[in-house]
């Protein structure tokens, strides 16, 4: 019977990767992408629907003209989580992405943890992204399929979806199809609506600066109040309605008279700072996507080159697109007046371009279509990867020897897919994805920081062999805090090693709670507020300060995070304050989904573990030949 503490230690037991380039270069799959394939992927990902769509609904409802610096705030968060992930991808080149990269550093709970929200993430996003496709389509034919499903299939079970969609689940089978054929061809495929989609972006926004209208980033609280009262009138064909504020207008979401609506107070921040934030936390899941890249990492001719590059340019496109497009629609019509489902062919007809919704149909198809691939291409990396690695069923890694592709992965996770499409109500689920995300976004800048500061042991056929440095700080008889503080090392040694994973993790607790508080300010006593968030700031800046005084590894790679610790510890931050603006609602589903993957972990991932039986030997740490005398067998932890 195992103790508790054995029990723990298995339960943080690491997947081995000594990075060389024997290791990095072994695969079963087909590597044959280049750079740019991985920026068509990554733009085609996340570059979807949101332009679209996103843009109006967070104009109108959150930040108006200030959604320019919600998408530039959703930009920079992005940025430093993309940063870490090009770190890793160069560093760790294996299928997987955020679960290999948390299985390497963290251990094997966190991977799992982080593997099944992905296929969570990947398994709604391509469900609601191919019911949006079909929606798109239907809506170019006059909605014939929806009045025939609502006619002749309509399901009245609360929780299901009102039709089952079976334009959405066809389209799935057909891009599964094309992803079991290869990963070339998929490419392909997202390099061509790619392109597509870019050049519609770019004819908005060169029409839309045409029309541009500089005075309605300056519009008054007497406009707004005036429009309204013009419109109810004209709509109530009297004029009883003369007494309305910009505060409670009688004003429903799709314009009409009946209902209370707040559309702020105008200017450039007409809800506020808080609103330009709160806008902020929304369009950064716009930004949502580019992990794709980091799940090709056996799958790329030159992954420690590309994936860093691909990463970085694909979030510099996407951001000018996102920019350009909300500098453009807030310009050309007022904030409030945007419809939240199309604002852009709305905007257009404002200004007398009626005929431009026939080119922005033909953008939003293909940059749904790319979307769609971007969410069930990385999906079957992570089952073959968790698969591989015995975390869930083995028999899903396997790779068919003529498309050198995870066949069985593929095919099962497009019917999860289709099946999701075809029977549920998607839109309570599709905050679940946003959980998934930036907890996975958080640990990776975590794995990033405390890798940085491991040190470097090379393997032999005697064991791994630890550093001289490492023999000196386990001789030295220097006190806890000057160790802590003022660390006389050069180099990593494994205790600098264990201390800033202590802190990372202490710096992670600290977090949530700073930004639980920050969140919830308003409904606590002010004096409270304000002495905790300074009392919790102070401890993350002691972390940061003990973390920045120990050793840097100065192994050379290809890419690597600048400003190290700074970055990631900001990053995990904003991640961490995004997820506590998410609803309870969504905390609760996310709770249940995690109580059913630890239901299959435990019952099969946890003795079924590729690390299990390496676990069960464990390695020995020798040296013999840095100091006279010393002879030191011990455990690597």
């Amino acid at each position: 019977m195992p103790t508790f503490k054995r029990v723990v230690q298995q339960l943080f037991r690491r997947k081995t990767f000594s990075g060389t380039l024997e290791e990095s270069q072994q695969t079963q799959l087909a590597r044959c992408l280049t750079t740019t394939d991985l920026i068509a992927l990554g733009v085609g990902s996340t570059l979807g629907a949101g332009v679209y769509v996103l843009t109006g609904s967070v104009a109108r409802d959150k930040a108006g003209p200030s959604i320019v610096l919600s998408f530039l705030v959703a930009a920079v968060a992005s940025v430093m989580a993309g940063l870490c992930y090009a770190e890793f991808g160069s560093r760790v080149p294996k299928a997987g992405s955020a679960y290999v990269y948390s299985y390497i550093t963290l251990g094997e709970l966190w991977a799992f943890v982080i593997g099944w929200n992905l296929i969570l993430e990947y398994v709604i996003g391509t469900s609601s992204v191919a019911r949006a496709w079909s929606e798109n389509v239907d809506a170019l034919i006059g909605g014939k399929f929806r009045n025939f499903s609502l006619t002749y299939l309509k399901m009245e079970t609360q929780g299901f979806a009102e039709y089952p969609d079976f334009f959405a689940f066809a389209i799935i089978l057909v891009l599964t199809a094309v992803l079991c054929f290869g990963v070339k061809e998929s490419a392909l495929f997202s390099k061509i609506f790619t392109g597509v989609n870019i050049l519609i972006i770019m004819f908005v926004i060169v029409a839309g600066s045409i029309s541009a209208n500089v005075s309605n980033w300056y519009i008054t609280e007497d406009d707004i109040q005036n429009y309204f009262v013009a419109k109810c009138n004209v709509t109530n064909g009297t004029n009883q309605v003369t007494n309305l504020t910009s505060a409670a207008t009688n004003i429903s979401t799709d314009g009409k008279c009946g209902s209370t609506k707040n559309f702020g107070t105008g200017g450039f921040f007409p809800y506020g700072i808080s609103g330009m934030m709160s806008g902020a936390a929304t369009c950064f899941f716009g930004f949502v996507g580019f992990d794709i890249i980091a799940t090709t990492g056996e799958e790329v001719k030159n992954p420690q080159r590309s994936i860093p590059i691909s990463v970085v340019v694909s979030l510099l496109i996407v951001f000018v697109a996102y920019f350009g497009i909300s500098i453009v629609l807030t310009l050309m019509v007022p904030y409030y007046i945007l419809d939240a489902g199309a604002p852009l062919p709305m905007a257009f007809g404002e200004v007398g371009w009626n005929w431009a919704v026939y080119p922005l149909a033909v953008g939003a198809t293909c940059a749904l279509s790319s979307s769609l691939m971007g969410g069930l291409f990385p999906m079957p990396r992570i089952v073959y990867a968790m698969a591989q690695d015995g975390l869930i069923f083995r028999f899903l890694a396997r790779i068919n020897q003529r498309f050198k592709t995870p066949l069985i992965a593929t095919i099962l996770s497009g019917l999860l897919a289709g099946v999701m499409v075809l029977l549920f109500d998607l839109e309570d689920l599709v905050d679940m994805m946003s959980i998934g995300t930036l907890l996975a976004y958080t640990l990776v800048a975590m794995c990033v920081l405390i890798l940085r500061y491991q040190p470097d042991l090379t393997v032999d056929t005697d064991g791994p062999r630890v550093s001289l440095a490492d023999l000196n700080d386990m001789d030295s008889n220097a006190s806890f805090m000057k160790k802590l503080v003022n660390p006389k090392i050069k180099f990593p040694t494994t205790k600098s090693g264990k201390l800033v994973y202590s802190c990372v993790m202490i710096i992670g607790v600290l977090s949530f709670l700073l930004c639980a508080t920050l969140v919830n300010f308003a409904k606590l006593s002010y004096s409270v507020a304000v002495i905790l968030c300074c009392i919790l700031s102070a401890l993350i800046i002691l972390m940061t300060i003990i973390i920045i005084r120990q050793p840097q590894s100065n192994k050379v790679l290809t890419f690597t995070v600048p400003f190290v610790p700074i970055l990631p510890i900001f990053s995990t931050v904003c991640n961490i304050y995004l997820m506590c603006e998410l609803s309870t609602g969504t905390w609760i589903r996310f709770s249940v989904w995690m109580a059913i993957g630890f239901l299959i972990y435990g019952g099969y991932g946890f003795r079924n573990s590729s690390e299990q039986r390496r676990y069960k030997k464990v390695p020995v740490v020798r040296s013999t030949s840095f100091t006279k005398g010393h002879n030191l067998d011990r455990e690597l932890i």
